[in-house]
């Protein structure tokens, strides 16, 4: 994967749009970019367990779960399945545990923080809708771009 610095894109590219700096960077891959698939959901992982299950090809997972801080959407387990099936990152909006594991993992993650309790699996949600939080609209076919400065959103892939 191409080196990425977020703050040197910003400066290429001044109209980006940038997240509210609410992130923290837990996986083992600490820049990371790719095309935005998304998940919406709160409390119950049922939706992030399929999409983790799932070819990546490169994408990143972003997970509106609402901005819950009651229990952690990822884990070691789904972490370790998405970096195997070829996922770039995961954008949490919520909770990840085991981030021991996770800083170990050959993955992107960054999230709001860490819970030790697991959400419910009910297998509510919806996927590949535009989802909204940190100030940011992530729309699937948009492009992210992530590391320790922050993370932005493009319309397109851009040229680094």
């Amino acid at each position: 994967m191409t080196s990425i610095a977020t703050p040197d894109i910003c400066d290429a590219y001044p109209e980006i749009a940038v997240c509210d700096p609410v992130f923290i960077n837990f996986g083992g891959i600490e820049a990371f970019f790719g095309p935005v698939r998304t998940v919406k959901c709160f409390e119950d992982n049922s939706l992030v367990k399929e999409a983790v299950t799932e070819p990546g090809e490169g994408a990143v997972l972003i997970v509106d779960a609402g901005g819950s801080t009651r229990c952690a959407m990822l884990g070691d387990m789904l972490a370790e399945q998405a970096a195997g099936n070829g996922w770039a990152g995961v954008v949490m909006y919520g909770c990840v545990r085991d981030i021991d594991v996770l800083a170990e993992t050959d993955l992107g993650i960054q999230a709001l923080g860490a819970h030790p309790r697991r959400s419910e699996k009910r297998g509510e949600g919806i996927r590949d809708i535009p989802v909204t939080f940190a100030g940011v609209t992530f729309t699937p076919g948009q492009w992210v771009y992530a590391d320790n400065n922050g993370i932005l959103v493009a319309e397109e892939k851009l040229k680094l």
